[in-house]
C-alpha cells in the first residue's frame, strides 16, 4: 500500500457559525462548499488553505464533549506552517485569542505556539 498525502481532516464543531467565523475569517481558509443536510439537522463547510489541504468542518446537534488537552488520547493538535511566527502571534492577539507563549520544538529545532479554536481544539502554528 502506498499513501500519497492527507485527503482532509474533519472537525465537529459545538457552535458552527463561531467555528466558520474562526477558520474562514480568523485563519482565512478559503470555502469550497456549504452543505445543509436539513433530514441530519446538520452543516458540512469544506475548507482549502492554499488549494492543497482541506478541513471539513461538521455541525450536528448535541455532539458529546471531547478532552482537549493535546496529551488526551485522540486527536493531539491542528498544525499550520507560517513564514513569520512572530508576526502570526501578533495577529491573534490583535483579533482577541490567547496564545500561549513561543517555545522551541527541540525535536526539529524550530518556534512553535499554541492556542484553542471555539471547541477548545489546539492549535499549533510552527515557523517555517
Amino acid at each position: 500500500m502506498k499513501l500519497n498525502r492527507i485527503d482532509h481532516v474533519a472537525i465537529i464543531c459545538s457552535d458552527y457559525q463561531k467555528s466558520k467565523e474562526f477558520y474562514v475569517n480568523l485563519l482565512g481558509l478559503e470555502i469550497i462548499q456549504e452543505i445543509h443536510r436539513l433530514e441530519r439537522r446538520s452543516c458540512k463547510l469544506d475548507l482549502s488553505l492554499n488549494g492543497l489541504y482541506q478541513i471539513e468542518l461538521f455541525s450536528f446537534p448535541d455532539p458529546p464533549s471531547r478532552l482537549t488537552n493535546p496529551e488526551a488520547r485522540g486527536l493531539r493538535h491542528l498544525a499550520f506552517q507560517v513564514d513569520d511566527l512572530d508576526k502570526a502571534v501578533e495577529e491573534l492577539k490583535r483579533k482577541g485569542v490567547a496564545t500561549e507563549a513561543i517555545r522551541v520544538d527541540t525535536s526539529r529545532n524550530k518556534r512553535c505556539f499554541f492556542f484553542q479554536d471555539p471547541d477548545g481544539l489546539p492549535i499549533e502554528f510552527c515557523e517555517a
